[in-house]
């Protein structure tokens, strides 16, 4: 019932238009209770023989036939915009949602659930409080009017032919609880199989790969016969309880027939009065039949409510402070103070960084330096407040981050990862991704400096090309200048680069460090690397271990004092041959 209430909540902005379909509704339904009394009244006329009342009888049915049917039209048409502007609402409410939640929330998450929540879920609850919710309401309308026409045409045959009515509800009740459950089954298990599907379109190139076709169809079916088997508890459920809901009434209408039509026999009750009470049982049966199928659309919206509700509820864990202040003036000085951080809810788990302090001077490039796994990419994310750090502080220009709006420190900080992501849109588009009001030749001097202009240029349309979901119909190292150059866009205190030239070749990698080197002149630059001719850039080298801060100062006294680092020199040269070291390995000990 909560959910229920909760999912009503999101009609708060279109009272207006609730009120105007519910207006209307009540209206149609005078209208259609108006029609059996008519006809019970015209067929007392043609018992009578008086033919102008049957003429005004006949010709009032018509008319409130035709009001019926405008005002149920114009009930549908405001119903139905109420229903859109509550799924244009919702949708931009959790896309909004999202965006507002911290990376480790999608760490945890498939992407196919956050989907299924954001159309299957929002389609059912969007349906039911534009269409639903009415057709309940009218529904009820429907019954109370009818109950109170039978009850003033005949007390004591209303009462009989009612009498199935408490065991109706007694039986729509012990079906609602049953069903919710079934249905927020059906509606995760959906989930998980949007889930699959996305996966399986973003991996394809490695499905291809491996020739694993025949594998992910078996697990497909597995999530698709999931689905079934759930879909048919529900399906089970409805099969019966549907049927039964609309057979009760039928009683009721043999009651009516056998003990009426006494009646009319005995001279108790005129042809004409049983006309009309047989219209308006037949009216009131009506949205009782239906009862099962409305009851399932509210379950199913409620369910679906609750998956809603779940994601939505869930608060952000990075924000800005209610005093947070932009970042002060400064040239990217960056210090971290004994930061720790623990990935996920669990404190007690291995942390990813463990009492590092580190201090880097404004303009100053450091080579972030370790065995995969050991850090380098989750210190830098701190920088950006991607993650907060379980214990300790990070500060840029002396501000501690926390204390900052994030969106002014990471207009600060650009990233330039070992995979970039590029969107479905033009080459111009992406690189302009960092400025958005960047000019055509702001966003060609970025591209030159990336070393990316030569090759756009041959591309069919210039930096107009658009480039395809994520880039994909870009080569890797084309993409990686691509990104290379939205950061230089950026123009930001702070630049990381994570790996930023894995994908390209020897020649490409020197052409674009030489665009890199002045770039990074005067500039605070995170470089992480496993090759030697990158570790080069740095002015100092910090080495990490297991999420530790082993060792830091220049090649020569790494080279002269740090086995480690030996060994990453020795198999970091030529500069095509990449560390591949295995984190605390006996024999590099012993060098």
């Amino acid at each position: 019932m909560a959910t229920f209430v909760r999912l009503l909540g999101f009609l708060r902005d279109y009272r207006l238009g609730v009120w105007v379909s519910g207006v209307l509704a009540v209206l149609a339904m005078v209208a259609t209770v108006a029609i059996p009394g008519l006809t019970g009244a015209a067929i007392s006329a043609i018992q009578a023989g008086d033919r102008d009342r049957l003429r005004l009888l006949a010709i009032a049915i018509v008319a409130a036939g035709v009001l019926r049917l405008g005002l149920t039209v114009a009930r549908r048409l405001v119903a139905g915009r109420v229903s859109l502007g509550v799924e244009v609402d919702l949708r931009n409410r959790v896309y909004e949602h999202l965006l507002g939640l911290e990376l480790g929330f999608f760490d945890g998450q498939q992407t196919g659930q956050l989907m299924s929540r954001a159309t299957v879920d929002l389609q059912s609850v969007r349906f039911f409080l534009g269409y639903g919710l009415v057709l309940i309401s009218q529904a009820a309308l429907t019954v109370v009017f009818a109950a109170v026409a039978l009850v003033v045409i005949n007390p004591v045959l209303a009462l009989i032919s009612l009498f199935p009515i408490p065991f109706v509800i007694w039986i729509a009740q012990r079906y609602g609880r049953r069903a919710r459950p079934a249905l927020q089954e059906v509606q995760q298990r959906i989930g998980e199989l949007t889930a699959e599907i996305e996966e399986n379109v973003g991996g394809i190139r490695v499905i291809k790969a491996f020739a694993a076709e025949d594998r992910r169809e078996r697990r497909f079916s597995h999530s698709v016969t999931r689905v079934f088997e759930q879909s048919m508890i529900s399906t089970r459920m409805r099969a019966f309880y549907n049927p039964f809901i609309g057979f009760l009434p039928q009683l009721g209408l043999a009651a009516l027939l056998l003990v009426g039509g006494r009646m009319v026999i005995n001279g108790s009750l005129t042809l004409g009065e049983f006309t009309a009470f047989y219209g308006y049982l037949l009216m009131l049966l009506a949205p009782v039949r239906t009862l099962g199928w409305t009851l399932g659309l509210a379950q199913r919206a409620t369910a679906s409510g609750a998956r809603l509700f779940e994601l939505l509820d869930r608060e952000p864990r990075i924000t800005a402070a209610p005093d947070a202040t932009l970042l002060p003036p400064g040239t990217g000085r960056v210090e971290l103070r004994d930061v720790s951080l623990v990935y996920g809810e669990d404190h007690d788990a291995e942390p990813a960084l463990h009492d590092v302090s580190l201090t880097v001077e404004a303009g100053t490039t450091l080579a972030l330096v370790g065995a995969t796994g050991s850090g380098k990419t989750t210190l830098v994310q701190l920088i950006a407040r991607l993650y907060d750090p379980t214990s300790g502080a990070v500060l840029v220009d002396g501000a501690d981050v926390r204390t900052v709006d994030p969106h002014a420190l990471r207009a600060q900080v650009a990233v330039v990862n070992d995979d970039p992501f590029l969107f479905s849109a033009s080459v111009h588009e992406n690189i302009a991704y960092a400025r958005g009001g960047a000019s055509r030749e702001e966003v060609v001097e970025a591209a030159r400096r990336a070393q990316a202009h030569d090759f756009i240029a041959t591309l069919p349309d210039g930096y107009d090309t658009r480039v395809g979901e994520r880039g994909l119909t870009l080569s890797g190292g084309q993409r990686q200048r691509i990104a290379i150059a939205r950061a230089l866009l950026a123009n930001p205190r702070i630049l990381v680069l994570d790996d930023a030239t894995s994908s390209v070749d020897a020649s490409t990698e020197r052409q674009i460090k030489q665009g890199l080197g002045a770039v990074m002149a005067g500039r605070t630059t995170f470089v992480i690397a496993h090759r030697l001719s990158t570790i080069a850039l740095a002015d100092e080298i910090a080495i990490l271990d297991a999420g530790r801060l082993v060792d830091r100062g220049t090649h020569d006294e790494l080279l002269r004092r740090s086995p480690f680092y030996r060994e990453i020199v020795e198999k970091g040269m030529p500069d095509q041959v990449f560390l591949t070291r295995k984190p605390r390995e006996p024999e590099v000990a012993g060098l």
